[in-house]
């Protein structure tokens, strides 16, 4: 085995929550965006935090839609969160009391764990942070150990916009906002639900463009799209062409009326290249790149059947004491009934989010070999996730695996 580099690994994290400030709370309302900061972006930030307080070079992209970046620099947003934790706290603490006085050890410890859990979380967004997440991501990619990338405004899903000003607005808009809280243009765009659209003729004869001659006016230079809008395969939604860049010279053709019925290329894209987007004549000015999810490194961490999240010692999501709400079991299972749930054991999770990670980090570098030794081009491979979670709605995972173990999740993939 040789050290040369093979090619790039692209690990993006993509955030998204819809407004919901000012409300409510629970069971519905702001609630929402206080359990995602708490479970998932304060422990993110110390993950990176941490590493760069020991010197060691990070390099991922993290992804934030527009409106939720907006939310996450409210001061009144800032002002609940910490009042959130503050009853969550008090939950934890009765709970424990309660549990005490019953004997029953076990749950008085896991309440003491997320007793510890909040004040070290609401220390890291006091202390640490100024409250302001979203400016210390700007300083991590001031520093470049991070690439903070775009969404449409609102997460409209762009292809089904009943006008192109519609379109305009949403990635318009995503420019502005980012340039106010970042200090500069954005470079990458998640586009949301990963939908593409090539440029195509509606019913009253109007021409469409392509998605990408929308992002190509405002200076995007790359987006992300699912791995079969690469590799090929019949879908119920129309999908354009991909011209390779400096690889190869080969184009995909599609029929651009606006039917369901397209043609399948005549030959496949990979994961493994990075590809201009042309779904219309001419490629834009200037191109735009487009990345493929790749599909096997990111249904590890993503499926629940196949990969991380099923693992019986990571924390139940549907379970909730009926007091507090507060989660104190683990999967078990996978067809363990909700009431014969075991008892969450941090360590034992912690532990297997320490092997997961190790095992993902090599994963990746055997597709990397894999691939380098039936092609002699660098590869460019992307593993794309969505990491906003609450205990009402986990997008990354079903399960908790990214739950209280960001810091050591993160610190090991990016340490290999």
């Amino acid at each position: 085995m040789t050290d040369r580099p093979v090619g790039a690994f692209s690990l993006v994290l993509h955030s998204h929550l819809p407004y919901c400030r000012k409300a409510g709370m629970w069971p519905h309302g702001e609630e929402w965006i206080h359990e995602a900061l708490a479970e998932t972006y304060v422990p993110l930030l110390d993950a990176l935090y941490d590493l760069r307080a020991e010197g060691v070079a990070t390099r991922l992209t993290v992804s934030l839609t527009p409106v939720l970046v907006e939310q996450l620099a409210d001061p009144d947003i800032w002002a609940h969160f910490e009042q959130y934790l503050e009853d969550e706290l008090e939950a934890a603490k009765a709970d424990g009391e309660r549990a005490a006085a019953r004997g029953q050890a076990e749950l008085a410890s896991l309440a003491a764990f997320y007793v510890h859990s909040y004040e070290g979380i609401r220390a890291s967004f006091v202390e640490r942070y100024g409250r302001n997440v979203v400016a210390a991501l700007k300083v991590l990619q001031d520093e470049g150990r991070i690439e903070v990338s775009t969404c449409a405004a609102t997460h409209g899903y762009l292809p089904l916009l009943a006008r192109d000003s519609s379109i305009y607005a949403q990635i318009r808009a995503a420019v502005v906002s980012y340039e106010r809280h970042f200090g500069r243009r954005p470079t990458a765009i998640w586009l949301p639900e990963c939908a593409y659209r090539p440029a195509y003729q509606a019913v009253d004869g109007t021409v469409r463009p392509a998605l990408e001659e929308f992002l190509s006016a405002q200076g995007l230079k790359v987006f992300f799209v699912e791995s079969s809008a690469i590799e090929g395969g019949r879908s119920g939604a129309v999908r354009g062409g991909l011209l390779p860049g400096a690889y190869e010279v080969a184009r995909r053709r599609y029929v651009l009326t606006g039917k369901v019925e397209a043609e399948l290329p005549a030959g496949r894209g990979t994961t493994f290249k990075a590809y201009y987007a042309q779904g219309s004549e001419p490629l834009a000015v200037p191109p735009v790149c487009v990345i493929g999810r790749n599909n096997r490194t990111s249904m590890q961490v993503w499926s629940a059947d196949m990969g991380y999240p099923g693992d019986p010692a990571y924390r139940e999501f549907h379970r909730k004491d009926d007091v507090s709400g507060l989660q104190y079991w683990r999967v078990t299972g996978p067809q363990v009934d909700l009431g014969q749930k075991a008892y969450y054991q941090p360590e034992a999770a912690l532990e297997r989010v320490e092997s997961h990670a190790e095992h993902y980090a090599e994963l990746v570098a055997e597709e990397a070999l894999a691939y380098a030794q039936r092609s002699s081009d660098s590869l460019v491979a992307s593993s794309a996730f969505i990491r906003t979670i609450s205990r009402r709605r986990s997008s990354f995972c079903s399960s908790s695996w990214w739950i209280s173990t960001a810091r050591v999740s993160t610190r090991t993939v990016v340490l290999r």
